[in-house]
């Protein structure tokens, strides 16, 4: 866990350079947050304290980077809450849960505050993402802005450049291997080649690049397909 939370820190730090003060204070309450609701949850029940396996600090940590910068606070502490509560200790605690603590929070609160959890801004202004502007047929203008990560969209997903790094280091170390996002990347390249019609031929290479590099591709493959307790084991 110690791990995983040393290699999001670059894709966190460049969260709230590019997003600022914001994404700091929803990183910070949604850790709080999800430790909190975990420690109260074991006081409740008398079960022992389990916050020192560090789960719930990476449960935060992911769910915050999993979210617009603009979402009010009061609405991340509620998706803390239910990744801690719901997802992970009503059904046994670390080890025991069904799914992605963090994910099922990212899916409840994009159900109950849709609009909020879908607005997205940088640098002031309201913006669509790039996956946005591709949905409409049109490639975006810089790719390379999308691999740096100056583009709109939640805090933790933009930079591939740093969630690379990150990734890096748990290979390194050994927590992880490429098989599952390997594998996660590789099927999702063979899908846009394979329905990526609406696009000229000649633009298919960066309409590739374009759909790897944009929105939570790469988080999702490397920090959230590698989950030890919901990932593939065969």
């Amino acid at each position: 866990m110690l791990y995983v939370i040393m290699a999001l820190l670059p894709t966190s730090l460049f969260g709230i350079y590019n997003f600022g003060i914001r994404a700091l204070i929803l990183i910070l309450v949604t850790i709080a947050s999800c430790v909190a609701s975990e420690w109260i949850f074991n006081k409740i029940v008398h079960k022992k304290n389990s916050i020192d396996d560090l789960s719930a600090v990476v449960t935060g940590l992911l769910l915050a980077l999993n979210l617009p910068a603009s979402l009010p606070w009061w609405e991340a502490v509620i998706g803390g809450v239910f990744a801690i509560v719901i997802v992970k200790m009503m059904f046994g605690g670390l080890g025991q849960n069904f799914m992605n603590p963090a994910l099922g929070a990212r899916c409840f609160l994009l159900l109950a505050f849709t609009g909020p959890m879908t607005s997205f801004t940088f640098d002031g202004v309201s913006s669509a993402t790039p996956l946005a502007v591709i949905k409409g047929g049109e490639l975006y203008s810089d790719t390379m802005a999308m691999f740096t990560g100056r583009i709109a969209g939640t805090i933790g997903e933009t930079s591939v450049i740093a969630l690379l790094i990150g990734a890096i280091f748990l290979i390194l170390m050994g927590v992880i291997d490429l098989r599952i996002p390997g594998t996660y990347i590789l099927t999702f390249v063979v899908f846009i080649v394979l329905f990526g019609g609406h696009l000229t031929s000649g633009d298919l290479g960066q309409f590739v690049v374009q759909e790897v590099c944009g929105g939570g591709l790469i988080l999702g493959a490397f920090f959230m397909a590698t989950d030890y307790v919901t990932s593939p084991i065969t």
